[in-house]
């Protein structure tokens, strides 16, 4: 039995017997409540679609791309059973992602469960294990299937030795990461948020694949249809999964998870199936409505998200991707609380004019310093504790860290179909970067009041920190920064239209406001 959907990437979709089976589960339906993007939809309000649509878009994918190889190579040998296996794992690849996708895996469960090395894979894995055991009447698999499947959701082909090993880069390719998954995830975010893909072509791409060393090869005129896709992967994660404020209130429903952590024991929830089943996005929704005292921090937190008090973004820095290390174990709320401490009220007003000179440009833009009075709040510095900074680090890449994937991947030609290799500059572009990967930090304050003084105590740590390890390091010269020195005198007139009411606040290093 084949059904039909229509679906706002790929048009007319086919999805098969076994695969629906799937889908009419508890197990699958729960994706429809997990965000694709988790926080981005506090940025791009059309960026509301789940896991649910994606995961029915790899699947469509998944089989196109192996009946292409199938019709196109008849001498591979692809089965129907193997056409249906690549399906199913396409489609069940993200049963295990848990609360606004990967806010969950990558920063929650790591800081909520320290030590513990758990991945959104691991649980799929798990519900998918689940999902058979439950249903094994309506969803037919036998244990082979099963085993084949999850090696593909894992993209492990050593796990199952038998089977032929380039069907493992159609949906989880640990080669070079070009796997159906990335192609949809890329056309469905991209869409979402009203971004146009350019010439990147899906079909073209998928109508290029031959297989040639078992392995998965493309022709060489699609060279850059490959490059400008591991180059949009690296503009979305940049522009929209790392944007500002969606890793403020990233930061923010971290916060409240891990306050109610102790009273609702969420995280421990990752290991059992039934439990796992209902957490999704409406945890928030559960502890809003919850009078529980002991989650009146997490409730407070997220109303603040809701009436848009968030956390903000002091600063911001791009560094070499070599240079983590060293940034995640210098640049920590503690260090830069103790810099503020040590400087102490007199040390920090001193600063000011000099930071303000030599930082970057704040996100925030209105700048520490107006040019009048300067003035530090000694309450507001004496109250300042880690646990009112946030230092977020973004690793940002092509898709294989600091590695270009287009030397992962091989090319044929239409004069030697069956001989590949890898594609050099010159069958791309002699502008491709050299450089495939970088390091965005970004320091927030929790509480408004402590913006300047955590500014300032960050840039004077950053400083110093720069000239130990970046000998040739050099801060910006004396009004070359790219923060704007006033504030604008809204007050003038000007020729667009009347005089602005002027701004009811006094500017002060701790950011005190006389109206909040």
């Amino acid at each position: 039995m084949v059904r039909k959907l229509r679906d706002p990437i790929h048009d007319y979709i086919q999805l098969h017997e076994k695969a629906w089976g799937v889908i009419d589960t508890p197990h699958f339906q729960r994706l429809r409540e997990i965000k694709q993007l988790g926080t981005s939809y506090y940025v791009w309000p059309t960026a509301s679609h789940n896991r649910f649509e994606h995961c029915l878009g790899v699947a469509f994918l998944a089989r196109r791309m192996t009946e292409h190889l199938a019709n196109g190579q008849p001498e591979l040998g692809i089965t129907d059973r193997e056409i249906e296996c690549v399906e199913l794992a396409g489609l069940c690849h993200d049963l295990g992602h848990g609360p606004w996708s990967h806010v969950w895996d990558s920063q929650f469960i790591p800081r909520a469960l320290k030590g513990k090395k758990w991945q959104h894979e691991d649980a799929s894995e798990m519900m998918f294990d689940d999902m058979l055991a439950r249903y094994k009447d309506k969803i037919k698999l036998s244990e082979r299937d099963a085993k084949f499947i999850k090696a593909l959701i894992a993209g492990d082909s050593t796990r199952v030795r038998d089977e032929k090993s380039f069907l493992f880069d159609i949906v989880a390719n640990k080669r070079n990461g070009l796997d159906v998954d990335k192609l949809d995830y890329i056309a469905r975010d991209s869409w979402a948020i009203g971004d146009s893909v350019g010439g990147l072509s899906l079909s073209r791409i998928i109508d290029s694949a031959r297989v040639i060393d078992d392995q998965i090869c493309y022709d060489i005129k699609d060279a850059n249809q490959i490059y400008e896709l591991c180059h949009t992967r690296f503009s979305l994660h940049k522009r929209i999964y790392n944007h500002k404020t969606a890793k403020a209130v990233e930061h923010m429903i971290i916060d409240a998870m891990l306050a109610a952590e102790p009273t609702l024991k969420i995280a421990e929830q990752i290991d059992d199936p039934k439990k796992y089943l209902h957490l999704t996005d409406c945890i928030m929704n559960i502890i809003e409505q919850s009078t529980d005292p002991a989650l009146e921090d997490s409730r407070r937190i997220f109303a603040r998200i809701k009436e848009r008090d968030l956390y903000r973004c002091v600063d911001y820095h791009v560094f070499d991707w070599d240079h983590f290390e060293w940034l995640e174990k210098e640049i920590t709320a503690e260090a830069i609380v103790a810099e503020a401490q040590n400087l102490g009220s007199s040390g920090l007003a001193k600063a000011s004019q000099e930071v303000a000179q030599v930082g970057d440009d704040a996100e925030d833009e209105v700048p520490i310093v107006d040019g009048g009075e300067e003035e530090i709040d000694p309450e507001a510095l004496s109250q300042l504790k880690p646990s009112d900074v946030a230092v977020a680090f973004s690793k940002l890449h092509h898709g294989m860290s600091t590695l270009n994937p287009l030397d992962f991947t091989k090319f044929y030609s239409k004069r030697h179909p069956n001989v590949c290799r890898t594609a050099g500059r010159e069958h791309v572009s002699c502008v491709v970067p050299v450089i495939m990967g970088e390091v965005l930090l970004r320091v927030y304050t929790k509480e408004y009041r402590f913006y300047g003084i955590i500014q300032a105590a960050y840039r004077l740590l950053k400083k110093r920190l720069c000239k130990k390890y970046l000998p040739d390091w050099e801060p910006a010269a004396a009004g070359t920064s790219l923060e704007p020195e006033t504030e604008p005198d809204l007050s003038q007139p000007t020729t667009e239209g009347p005089p602005a009411t002027p701004p009811q606040r006094k500017r002060t290093l701790s950011r005190v406001v006389s109206n909040r």
